[in-house]
């Protein structure tokens, strides 16, 4: 397997982190993802239309507002609601502590653990996981398969497949021991039981399990890549997640890595081609991040560490066009994206190589203008290049962006570029140069 299948490092979004699946593994890695680019969605209220039509008021008596309980007065039912809330809006030490008291209520100090508390020890192991205590998260989770060992609770109460999902990204020991809880997770999936006609949660239930096999699949393109049966694993995982989610982005970007592995490129840059084809007319708000708890629909935008990966891999295969189209889309979206940034710059600069080449060859066969017109777009795109590999440096700068490898090579990218192309510095203080970053954004 080690000859076909290289490591899949570069794909960084798809298999660092992230329920996973996209439902825990997957979260991990959006949730450093928004992290970085302090990703959030604002609310849109509808308050002056409701004005507009409902038309003045008959009576102008103010009513007080009601004060909100003290949680001192709150079942832990409503607890756990309010944790939860307080999660999802960011605000993970108070849902903890929101938990915490729950928990109290149910299972009071030195007793033993009932059904009752299975859901606050998943969603303590979920906020754990949110604080960056990967210890902590992991022994709720633990706690919550001893209730619920082969996840046939309902998901509302505390069950279902998430803990094992979030076990498999947490393990020490990854490679078989992450397998392990994935098929647990991937277990449950199958046998979900959906009623019928409902197809909403046939389609979450079917990306949630298409999102495990790829992750199994990459396990066994990383971890587990030297197992005699590696690549058959692989070939397998990723088989079933495109019979289960055949229109779905990562099903066939796991199918393009592993083709990409194999050496068969062609292969890898049709699965790429038909993933963009499925979401790149659409508006980011028809989709484009992971919320907690949901997942995203298969034609929605997929996120954005998954569209971080889809360039990696488009710039695999010598697609760079392709791959200059979605890494524009996101500094767009998010002109703070050190990683973006340093994709735009390796992009054009990899496009400016391939038009030299070109003007080389039309020197050979005596095309003076065909020579004039590749040198022209070459060093168009070498300026280009250097603009967005700068703009990339002072981000990583600001940011304290801790992937000193990237760094390093925007930084000898930009020494080359100012050896073809002039004199030109990177700033080593200050914000010099935003505005030009701010015209190369908006090209």
């Amino acid at each position: 397997m080690g000859k076909l299948l290289r490591s899949t490092s570069s794909q960084g979004s798809q298999t660092a982190t992230t329920p996973t699946t996209k439902t825990g593994r997957a979260r991990a890695k959006d949730a450093g993802a928004n992290r970085e680019r302090g990703a959030g969605k604002g609310s849109h209220t509808e308050g002056d239309i409701l004005r507009a039509t409902l038309g003045p008021l008959k009576s102008k008596s103010k009513k007080k507002k009601r004060k909100p309980r003290p949680e001192s007065e709150m079942a832990p039912e409503e607890l756990l609601q309010q944790a939860e809330e307080l999660l999802s809006t960011g605000r993970p030490d108070e849902a903890l502590q929101t938990a915490a008291r729950a928990l109290a209520g149910i299972q009071p100090h030195g007793s033993a653990p009932t059904l009752a508390s299975l859901k606050p020890f998943s969603l303590i192991g979920l906020i754990y996981f949110y604080l960056g205590n990967a210890d902590l998260s992991r022994d709720y989770f633990l706690k919550a398969v001893e209730l619920d060992p082969d996840g046939s609770i309902p998901e509302p109460a505390g069950g279902g497949p998430e803990k094992f999902l979030w076990l498999a990204q947490l393990s020490e020991e990854g490679g078989y021991d992450s397998i392990r809880w994935f098929e647990r997770g991937a277990t449950v999936l199958r046998n979900a039981n959906i009623p019928l006609g409902d197809v909403k949660a046939d389609m979450e239930n079917r990306t949630r399990l298409a999102s495990v096999l790829c992750s199994l699949s990459e396990i066994y393109m990383t971890d587990l890549s030297w197992e005699e049966d590696a690549e058959t694993k692989c070939e397998s995982y990723v088989t079933e997640a495109l019979l289960i989610a055949p229109d779905w982005h990562e099903p066939l970007q796991t199918l393009a890595s592993i083709r990409i592995s194999q050496n068969r490129i062609e292969e890898a840059r049709k699965a790429l081609m038909d993933s963009m084809d499925l979401w790149k007319d659409l508006l980011q708000e028809d989709g484009g991040t992971l919320d907690f708890p949901g997942v995203p629909d298969f034609s929605a935008v997929p996120d954005f560490p998954a569209r971080i990966s889809l360039a990696r891999l488009l710039m695999e295969v010598e697609a760079e066009e392709e791959a200059l189209v979605v890494v524009k889309r996101l500094v767009q979206e998010d002109d703070q994206s050190v990683e973006a940034c340093y994709l735009g710059g390796w992009c054009l600069y990899l496009m400016g190589q391939k038009r030299k080449k070109v003007a080389e060859d039309a020197v050979m066969h005596d095309e003076t203008q065909d020579r004039e017109e590749e040198e022209e777009y070459y060093l168009s795109s070498l300026k280009e290049s250097r603009d967005w590999l700068k703009a990339c440096l002072r981000l990583a700068r600001r940011t304290n962006y801790e992937d000193f490898k990237l760094r390093e090579h925007a930084l000898e990218l930009v020494q080359e570029l100012d050896k073809t192309l002039g004199a030109s510095t990177v700033e080593t203080s200050g914000d010099d140069g935003d505005d030009k970053d701010e015209e190369m954004r908006e090209n």
